[in-house]
């Protein structure tokens, strides 16, 4: 045991006398030299890029890698803001019916339509806030990413799917292939959609996208007959418009209508948007009905 202790002791010296001597060109200060390290930095995601990722709510710096547009992928940053207060002081990313989250969605809202060329909701895409994950939170990060993405269809919003070629503009000029126009509706006997394929409008079809309704801020998520009927009223209007028919206690017997508000997520983040739809049922058109007038669309169903 005397042994070993000796020889520990004998190897702490040499450590000290290692680390304490000095001779030659060794100046005894080990820090006059070194350059200062550089501020840390918080990662921040880029506007303009596309992703293969599926779009997500919270963005951890792992699973962030930027793709070719030209190739398939499923989402693309429109923008990149930063959030503001109070959201920023928070302790997590703003929840989702947060005046934060809300501001958010709504910034995101306008940079998409002036993105994409029109106003988006005219077409069959979707748009979703993405916002640091905690972790990225508690280090500085307050970002929040805008995604846009593509629709297979319309009805319930439809399901996310992969496109090629970038969203910038796309919508430019009203001509686009994503535009909503006409479609060809089979409902079911709930009255409720069965399938909504979209048709050429020269083609046979039965309904034709009309616009959006806005329903009011205080306005309940559509679940029984009283509150959908508020949201069908608000689509006559749209029709009317469209068609250039009298808005009066005719209309309803004029056509049916199809009205699309968002899901129950975005509804919370502010979003009261509700696409509309004239349905002819039991009739089968083969033109756009867009400013056809009374006679187009007579009193068929009084």
């Amino acid at each position: 045991m005397r042994h070993r202790w000796g020889l520990a002791a004998t190897s702490v010296v040499l450590l000290l006398a290692a680390g304490c001597g000095s001779g030659g060109d060794v100046d005894g200060d080990l820090t006059d030299n070194w350059g200062a390290m550089a501020p840390a930095t918080v990662f921040k995601p880029v506007a303009g890029t596309c992703h293969l990722a599926n779009f997500a709510v919270a963005g951890p710096r792992a699973t962030y890698e930027e793709a070719n547009c030209d190739v398939l992928h499923r989402t693309e940053t429109v923008f990149v803001g930063e959030y503001e207060a109070p959201a920023v002081d928070g302790a997590e990313p703003p929840e989702n019916t947060s005046a934060g989250a809300k501001a958010a969605y709504e910034s995101c809202d306008q940079k998409t339509s002036a993105y994409v060329g029109g106003q988006w909701r005219d077409a069959r895409l979707w748009i979703g806030v993405t916002h640091p994950s905690p972790a990225a939170w508690t280090g500085g990060a307050r970002w929040f990413r805008c995604e846009v993405v593509e629709l297979d269809s319309i009805e319930d919003d439809g399901a996310l799917t992969q496109r090629e070629g970038s969203l910038r503009n796309a919508l430019a000029g009203g001509t686009s292939e994503l535009m909503l126009t006409c479609y060809a509706i089979e409902m079911q006997d709930s009255g409720s959609i069965d399938t909504m394929p979209p048709a050429e409008c020269t083609d046979k079809h039965n309904a034709e996208y009309v616009g959006v309704w806005n329903a009011p801020e205080k306005a309940s998520y559509p679940k029984g007959d009283a509150t959908w009927e508020e949201f069908h009223d608000g689509c006559r209007g749209l029709v009317a418009d469209f068609v250039d028919v009298p808005e009066d206690g005719d209309l309803r017997y004029r056509t049916g209508v199809v009205s699309l508000p968002g899901n129950t997520d975005v509804w919370a983040q502010g979003d009261h948007s509700v696409r509309c739809y004239l349905w002819l049922d039991g009739t089968e058109l083969t033109t756009s009905l867009k400013g056809k007038g009374t006679k187009a669309l007579p009193v068929q169903y009084k």
